[in-house]
């Protein structure tokens, strides 16, 4: 299939089948996908939630005017792993995509928005398409956290997993992208390849390339599963 190029947006000349679009943070994530997923359309949607929440609507919303929306968006791309349950270069599938610093601090530690009585902090992926994407690709399956500030102390990596026990990995995008994707009522999906660990700052001990391949290869296992889903 021919690739276009458009504003960052990778997309192909097929519409047939479910219409999948993934939003990555970085064009290298972004690559990363597309040699491995040409039926998608793939965004480099930008860094952190609110731009990545922002690029998606708009990707969203533009298919939808002109009568070609999309079916499935998927949240990908490389993040921090929670070690042991998540060692580098794991593949990590989301059946929950969570925000863990959206709220207020207060005397008696972290309130999150939905304790003050707003908005939401979980998007569940459909539960069936984890099940196939976690089994056909030989990922491990749990909580993706969404993050503003990247964690770089060990306190700050056992406090998250204090108030988050099945949080497998860390990244910026996931929050943002799923609550565009529920703003037109669009399942949605995140799948994370792990480059290193969640805790104290080390380039050193940083995996990207390696993230970066099991993301393709990943991808490569899960396209038909992708575009053959319906959900129920």
């Amino acid at each position: 299939m021919v690739l276009q190029a458009e504003e960052g947006l990778l997309t192909t000349s097929s519409t047939a089948g479910l219409r999948i679009l993934v939003a990555t943070a970085v064009p290298a994530e972004r690559d990363a996908v597309a040699r491995a997923f040409p039926g998608a359309d793939v965004v480099a949607a930008g860094v952190g939630p609110a731009l990545a929440a922002a690029s998606t609507a708009t990707a969203l919303t533009t298919a939808a005017l002109r009568g070609t929306p999309y079916g499935l968006v998927v949240s990908a791309g490389i993040a921090g792993g929670f070690l042991p349950a998540a060692p580098l270069g794991s593949l990590v599938v989301a059946d929950e995509i969570t925000v863990a610093d959206l709220g207020a601090e207060t005397p008696e530690g972290f309130v999150p928005v939905t304790g003050l009585g707003f908005g939401t902090v979980t998007h569940r992926p459909p539960e069936s398409l984890v099940r196939e994407v976690t089994r056909t690709a030989g990922a491990l399956a749990g909580t993706v956290l969404t993050v503003s500030t990247v964690t770089g102390t060990a306190a700050r990596a056992a406090e998250l997993r204090t108030r988050h026990p099945r949080a497998l990995a860390e990244a910026m995008e996931g929050f943002g992208v799923a609550e565009a994707a529920a703003a037109h009522g669009t399942p949605v999906l995140e799948i994370r390849a792990v480059s290193n660990p969640v805790g104290p700052r080390d380039r050193a001990a940083w995996r990207i390339g390696d993230a970066l391949a099991a993301l393709t290869e990943g991808f490569g296992k899960l396209a038909p599963v992708l575009e053959s889903w319906k959900q129920v």
